[in-house]
């Protein structure tokens, strides 16, 4: 692949690390100058960076398309989603901004309202935003975030995975060809250029990526009191019950840990399944895997590849052979993994350790649900729930007991998809949430305004402080 030695070069070569790393100080300061100029702050001028970003993905869409391909996702449903996801949510986005920029009138106390006060909330951009891009999403988890950030009037700069060779080498060449360095720009390379940038005084900081990187983005973040919003993951349940539709279960269950090759932040972890029904569910999942990918998964152009031979090592690393009911081969230098099906499960097998992010399907099973609930309760917050169930009440008993950052009742992953809902993380799985007006609102700050008329005292504030006049200041909390 053409891009390769440009990247690795990037990531590893010491004088173009410098060279990244001058760069990235100067697009910052570029930007802290360009913000400081309030010319991001208008209606227009968010339209204008919104529209642009429409035309680099609709004007180069097969590009876009074919790099994604390259990099891992030989799905067509799944590259193509990559474009077509991100333009969709920038016109959306476009669409209702007007409305999202117009202040909004807050109820005031009774007597404030009475003598002609208003009390107004302003949205105001943070300023200089950077957004620190993962693998997973090549564009819908760096350009949409961008959206956001961009649509709050917020100048950006993308810190690119530098494991995204080919999505790298187009966004490098097509952003300057359609942004002003001062409002919108990307760099890439390892850790040292992610360093560097956590020196520099944010205005906000966006992650997408594990809680490893989500725990030094905060420690950064301290030093300059700056915002953040981070999207992190989490071993994510998928609870089936005896009342399930279980072949309809077992199918959206392994489509959901097997599509974007098991590499996104809310593919379910493992599934747990009641005692009485696990034996069918295992069946189910064995029938969906070759329904889904054919019975041989890694000819089939609609299953796609692990990102890295490394990553395909380490995820064959969490097979126990002996609990292998489907799959469990691989090949690393093809960066290929079977969908694999692992039955049974215990909570202490080293599968259920961490976050998998791979092709595998844990399948424990439970007996009484008050204690599955305890049990994962007693685990780190995941980023996605689900449950499977004809049950309301046991329904109701697992969303209202579980913490999850979001999640599906009869269904996997796609709530993701749904523009209308935040979309966010909870304890380690993240913090802050983004999606639409949500995202719009995480990247901007209300300031809330009070406007007296100029004529018109509020006398009880001023002393001597009376006794009517102590008294008056209960008006503040009668509305």
């Amino acid at each position: 692949m053409s891009s390769k030695p440009k990247v690795v070069e990037l990531q590893t070569g010491p004088a173009q690390r410098t060279s990244e790393e001058t760069r990235a100080e100067d697009l910052f300061n570029k930007q802290k100058a360009y913000f400081a100029s309030d010319a991001t702050k208008t209606y227009e001028w968010r339209i204008d960076q919104l529209n642009r970003l429409t035309r680099m993905l609709k004007e180069n869409f097969e590009r876009f398309a074919d790099a994604s391909r390259k990099d891992f996702k030989t799905a067509s449903q799944e590259n193509v989603f990559e474009v077509s996801a991100t333009i969709a949510t920038t016109e959306s986005t476009k669409s209702q901004l007007k409305e999202w920029m117009k202040p909004v009138e807050a109820p005031l106390p009774k007597f404030l309202a009475a003598t002609g006060h208003k009390g107004m909330v302003y949205r105001e951009p943070y300023g200089v935003t950077l957004i620190i891009c993962p693998f997973n999403g090549p564009l819908i988890l760096s350009l949409r975030p961008a959206v956001a950030a961009l649509s709050a009037g917020n100048p950006c700069i993308l810190k690119l995975s530098e494991a995204l060779l080919a999505t790298d080498e187009l966004l490098l060449e097509l952003i300057p060809k359609y942004f002003e360095p001062e409002s919108f720009s990307a760099v890439v390379g390892g850790r040292e250029v992610v360093t560097k940038l956590l020196t520099f005084p944010f205005d906000f900081i966006f992650l997408t990526g594990s809680v490893g990187v989500g725990k030094v983005v905060m420690r950064a973040a301290a030093e300059n009191i700056t915002p953040v919003v981070l999207e992190l993951g989490g071993q994510n349940p998928a609870i089936v019950d005896e009342t399930a539709n279980i072949p309809d279960a077992a199918k959206k269950i392994v489509w959901g840990a097997m599509a974007w090759g098991g590499q996104w932040c809310t593919s379910p972890g493992y599934a747990v399944v009641h005692e009485s029904v696990a034996e069918q569910f295992v069946a189910e999942c064995k029938k969906a895997v070759v329904a889904l990918y054919g019975a041989d998964p890694k000819n089939n152009p609609d299953y796609s590849r692990i990102i890295s031979a490394a990553a395909v090592n380490r995820l064959a690393s969490l097979i126990d052979p002996k609990k292998v009911v489907y799959g469990g081969k691989s090949d690393a230098p093809a960066r290929y993994l079977d969908p694999t099906i692992l039955y049974p499960i215990s909570w202490s097998d080293k599968i259920m350790e961490d976050e998998i992010f791979g092709p595998l399907l844990p399948i424990l099973t439970y007996s009484d649900l008050g204690q599955l609930l305890a049990k994962i309760k007693s685990l780190p917050k995941p980023l996605g729930g689900y449950v499977f169930s004809r049950n309301q009440q046991m329904i109701d008993r697992v969303l209202g007991s579980l913490s999850f950052g979001g999640g599906a009742v009869n269904q996997t992953n796609v709530f993701l998809f749904i523009e209308s809902m935040p979309y966010g993380g909870v304890g380690t799985a993240g913090l802050g949430n983004y999606y639409g007006k949500y995202g719009y609102d995480s990247l901007t700050h209300a300031k809330s305004v009070l406007i007296s008329p100029p004529d018109v005292a509020i006398n009880h504030l001023f002393p001597p402080y009376t006794k009517e006049k102590v008294q008056a200041m209960d008006q503040w909390f009668d509305y």
